[in-house]
């Protein structure tokens, strides 16, 4: 296990805090999941909380670069691939997440240059899960992507906080069922936990 060093302002803050940051926004829905990768990481609860107080404060401050300069100074140089949507070619940054090696942390940048989103997603080359029914959709099985993919028609659904995301679905409990509407919610792209369609 790699030790952290304890979190200060004087510390650069590298991808080893930004990890730490992605797990505190997933800690109210899966605190044990979370708990093993912070010691994967090495660092204590309180260096995690203090991981998201410095990222918080970086994103808020009025003398705060572009988010897409924040990323690559925090996480290095980027893989960089085009990406269509709709009429538009923009293009995708990709950097690797350690703590879930078959995932890439994407920034997609409008043709302006601004940030359009920020999220985990699967690896271009890395096979996805099999998702057929609802006993597949474990915690951080699936990107929200992969799951709308596996369970069509999804219906996008506007989340708890700007991280988070939802989705509308239509899951058989078992292979040939009959599909039963629920929710499935993200953290930073990553499945969280599923509901049954109507829980706030």
């Amino acid at each position: 296990m790699r030790t952290m060093p304890a979190n200060s302002s004087a510390t650069p803050f590298g991808p080893a805090d930004f990890q730490l940051v992605l797990l505190r926004r997933m800690a109210d829905h899966n605190p044990g999941l979370v708990e093993d990768a912070r010691r994967e990481l090495g660092a204590s609860d309180a260096e995690m909380r203090e991981a998201n107080r410095r990222w918080q404060a970086m994103v808020r401050s009025p003398r705060s670069r572009s988010a897409a300069s924040r990323y690559r100074s925090i996480l290095g140089t980027p893989q960089t691939i085009r990406r269509t949507i709709g009429d538009l070619e923009c293009e995708a940054l990709l950097w690797p997440v350690p703590l879930w090696p078959d995932l890439r942390f994407e920034v997609l940048l409008a043709p302006t240059g601004a940030v359009w989103n920020e999220w985990l997603i699967r690896a271009p080359g890395a096979p996805g899960p099999a998702l057929r029914t609802l006993a597949d959709l474990t915690p951080w099985s699936c990107t929200v992507d992969e799951a709308a993919r596996a369970f069509p028609p999804a219906r996008p659904l506007e989340g708890s906080a700007p991280t988070r995301w939802g989705l509308a679905l239509s899951v058989p409990e078992r292979e040939g069922g009959e599909p039963r509407p629920c929710v499935a919610e993200f953290t930073w792209g990553l499945l969280q936990r599923v509901g049954p369609a109507g829980r706030s």
